[in-house]
């Protein structure tokens, strides 16, 4: 197994359809114990339970320092180490620039970026301490081509926000083998695009990928193990995109 013993952070994860659990799914089956943490309403703890014994779900909201804090240290005193954090958490909102206002540009960016940053500093001291550990953050392929299929341009700038964090902190910690790295889905079929396009839609999109298909949450959750694993210990302040081909660059 490829995470036996280690211990898994991964925020945004009780969306049972989401990338969250689907990371956390196939994290749990590679041997390692995970920690999902989500707002109360998504039931963190439910959702863990669903994994199996051993695992943890916690309430955190990342948009708060305190509550990442609170939960990086519950997780430590529960497990006695961290080895991973997924950056997950994020919300988007299919907007144009002139509509978006004050309000929505905070609620986004507090979750994608600010998120990202609050957890990782949650993290880091145990990592530092450790001389060892990956972070891991999600970004979208919407970053990278100056926007989405339902993002609006508040998301596209929120997740090239988390490219640049990803990296800097990249740079910052390498020197104590402290891995951090990016993944930019493309379109993913999960929750977040339900109800949002036809079954014509997606089929027209389909068209256009490569792969000739919409992502899976295992795929993203694949790049997450991989990520995680010693199979990419010489990996720190990369983009991994998986996409299927819908940007190639």
């Amino acid at each position: 197994m490829l995470l036996k013993d280690q211990v898994a952070i991964i925020t945004g994860g009780a969306g049972l359809n989401g990338l969250g659990f689907a990371t956390a799914r196939l994290m749990a089956e590679q041997g390692a114990k995970v920690a999902i943490l989500d707002l109360e309403a998504a039931d963190p703890a439910g959702a863990a339970a669903r994994l199996g014994e051993g695992h943890l779900g916690l309430v955190a909201d990342v948009t708060d320092k305190a509550s990442c804090d609170a939960a990086a240290a519950q997780v430590y005193a529960h497990f006695g180490r961290i080895d991973t954090l997924v950056n997950n958490a994020g919300i988007t909102q299919p907007v144009k620039t002139l509509e978006i206002t004050g309000a929505d540009y905070d609620r986004i960016l507090n979750v994608s970026l600010r998120g990202t940053l609050y957890m990782s500093q949650a993290v880091l001291p145990t990592l530092r301490a450790q001389q060892s550990g990956s972070i891991i953050c999600i970004s979208s392929v919407s970053a990278q081509r100056g926007g989405g299929i339902l993002g609006g341009p508040h998301y596209s700038a929120a997740k090239a926000g988390v490219l640049g964090l990803a990296r800097a902190m990249a740079r910052e910690f390498g020197p104590e083998n402290i891995r951090v790295n990016c993944i930019t889905p493309g379109l993913i079929g999960t929750d977040i695009i339900k109800g949002k396009l036809t079954e014509e839609k997606k089929a027209e999109i389909a068209e256009t990928i490569p792969l000739a298909r919409l992502g899976r949450a295992e795929d993203i959750a694949g790049a997450c193990v991989f990520l995680a694993s010693p199979l990419s210990t010489y990996c720190t302040g990369i983009t991994l995109d998986v996409n299927g081909g819908m940007l190639i660059h």
